[in-house]
């Protein structure tokens, strides 16, 4: 949701009229985020942030949203970011506020989303004398952030900010922190306007790609035999899902997406082979494998993807690499072509050397390369016991939910789980950013604050948030977040009584010793929905799945906590296990 043009002409106007005056530190900051264009963040308040609050009471272009726990703060901001394209904000306070928040913080560098977290600090003539609620805020977030900034100057705070939503939103985008010292926020400094540009002369990203080496991918892709085009959360990140379609249509070649890159081409073209990687599917995998040329599109062949680097290399074929940042490029796997560059720039003109130089495919070669592949599909590995009638199978609540809301304007959110890979897998995305979850960190409990923050961006779009009945706990109480503003959201949990996914690989690895993976005292949480003034509804008959979702689905303006009973037993599949190679895939327990 951007500020409109006439509160940032109305804010520029207020800007311009007081060059001269004085504000605080605080009043400087807030400034800048309406001038940045913010309209929502989350946050709590505490001591060392008091000040911001303050300045934040006294304005009403920014709406903050108190959360109930710092992490909730982030995660929400990281969900609003995923879905809206657009920098998520979060305000904490110094100490506890910090360490709390570093759980979002890391979650939302792991995938590459655009943040700017503002922490309070201790005065910064207290800062290394141990005081009250003061960490090391700059040295505890340095891994974990693209950036950070310590402001030891009121007179520097515009110049910061400005710097800050700089560096979160271009080049490879990440989360930026922002260190407010107390005495800085309360100090006056003279406004003299928000800076209109930034210069950073140890900062310029690649954005453009080397056309040497976009002519030499396209010489490569164009000879293949059997193309393949392997994608990653980069080509939503670059906006760049129009033109990847653009591409596959020009080339009539498969393609995979990663878990972070569903939604980036439409799950329900026949030319989409299914996620690969550890819970990805045989043709996916088998295709990932056995291709002479792999074009990787904003993807970091991680370990859940490829699998054993040796098994992976075993194959020849050449590799075209793009991405937006050097450093992923060659890290794991060796590549033949680099390209250093903005993704939507790079596919633009790839397509475009392509129609000038009028090469076209090996029409036979990949027709026996599509017959291959249609063998691999044949094996049908996603089916399951879709018919049974005694327990309700996890796939068929996703399933379901999928064939009610095709057609809607629906975001889906996840924890992190086996129902995250259920929902992965069995919810067909046709359209980019409505998948939202945590892939890189693996975070349990971002469902609810992603579903939040989506939700505020989003009012009139349905907001669904599948989890499990452990990760759902992690910040249940966010819960009472959606009641105070209104942000009316569906909570599916695919409740097994288990931490299904450790279940899993205990029954799998480890012979069955289910090592504290099964919970004894779960709450009722019909009842615990209701405390918190929403709905609950409990769904133990499979019949029940499909009314139950449409009742959710009916009541519009309540956020509705719907507890499935699941079969405890069931598994995820396939399934790569650890230090397999990914086409050593386990497709059912009878594989085990």
């Amino acid at each position: 949701m951007e500020i409109s043009k006439a509160e940032i002409k109305s804010a520029a106007a207020a800007s311009a009229g007081s060059q001269s005056s004085e504000l605080r530190g605080a009043e400087i900051l807030v400034k800048a985020l309406q001038l940045e264009g913010v309209k929502h963040i989350w946050g709590y308040p505490g001591g060392a942030a008091l000040h911001i609050y303050d300045a934040l009471y006294k304005q009403d272009v920014v709406q903050h949203v108190l959360v109930r726990h710092e992490q909730g703060a982030v995660h929400a901001a990281d969900g609003f970011a995923r879905a809206t394209g657009e920098v998520g904000v979060a305000l904490v306070t110094s100490g506890p506020g910090v360490t709390n928040a570093v759980t979002g913080i890391a979650t939302a560098y792991m995938d590459s989303i655009p943040m700017v977290i503002i922490t309070g600090q201790v005065p910064a003539t207290a800062i290394g004398q141990d005081a009250f609620q003061e960490c090391d805020t700059v040295g505890i977030t340095r891994p974990i952030v693209k950036h950070n900034f310590l402001v030891k100057d009121v007179r520097q705070m515009a110049d910061i900010v400005k710097k800050a939503f700089h560096i979160a939103r271009t080049g490879r985008p990440g989360p930026v922190v922002v260190d407010v010292p107390k005495d800085i926020a309360f100090a006056k400094a003279p406004w003299t306007g928000y800076p209109e540009k930034v210069e950073m002369r140890s900062y310029n990203p690649v954005k453009k790609g080397h056309g040497g080496q976009i002519r030499k991918a396209m010489q490569l892709l164009m000879a293949a035999k059997r193309p393949y085009i392997y994608t990653g959360g980069g080509v939503l990140l670059s906006n760049a899902s129009g033109e990847l379609r653009q591409l596959v249509d020009m080339l009539n070649t498969p393609i995979t997406n990663t878990l972070m890159g569903l939604g980036a081409f439409p799950a329900t073209d026949r030319r989409f082979l299914g996620m690969l990687g550890m819970h990805g599917t045989w043709e996916a995998n088998n295709a990932m494998q056995n291709c002479d040329v792999l074009l990787a599109v904003g993807a970091r062949f991680d370990d859940r993807v490829i699998g054993n680097p040796k098994h992976f290399a075993q194959n020849e074929r050449k590799i075209i690499h793009i991405d937006i940042d050097p450093s992923s490029i060659s890290k794991r796997v060796k590549v033949d072509v680099p390209i250093v560059g903005d993704v939507k720039d790079v596919l633009i003109e790839l397509m475009g050397m392509i129609k000038e130089s009028g090469a076209k495919l090996d029409q036979p070669a990949l027709d026996s390369w599509w017959q291959q592949i249609e063998g691999w599909r044949a094996r049908d590995c996603m089916k399951y016991d879709s018919d049974n009638q005694d327990v309700i199978k996890p796939q068929k609540v996703i399933q379901t939910l999928w064939e009610m809301t095709k057609d809607a304007d629906a975001y889906i959110t996840s924890d992190v789980g086996q129902h995250q890979m259920w929902a992965a897998q069995y919810y067909k995305f046709n359209e980019p950013r409505r998948w939202i979850n945590s892939g890189g960190l693996g975070t349990m409990g971002v469902g609810i604050p992603y579903a939040m923050g989506i939700k505020l961006a989003k009012p009139e779009s349905e907001v669904f948030c599948v989890t499990g009945e452990g990760s759902v706990q992690m910040c249940i109480q966010e819960l009472s977040t959606c009641l105070q503003y209104n942000t009316p959201i569906k909570v599916l949990s695919l409740n097994n009584r288990y931490l299904g996914m450790v279940r899993q690989w205990q029954e799998i690895e480890y012979s069955g010793r289910y090592s504290h993976s099964y919970m004894d005292a779960l709450p009722n949480f019909v009842k615990l929905a209701e405390a918190y003034g929403h709905v609950g509804i409990l769904v133990e008959d499979p019949k029940d799945v499909e009314p139950a979702l449409r009742e959710a689905r009916k009541l519009k303006d309540r956020t509705v906590f719907i507890d499935f009973r699941t079969d405890p037993t069931e598994n995820v599949f396939p399934m790569v296990q650890a230090g397999k190679g990914i086409t050593e895939m386990l497709l059912g327990s009878e594989d085990l």
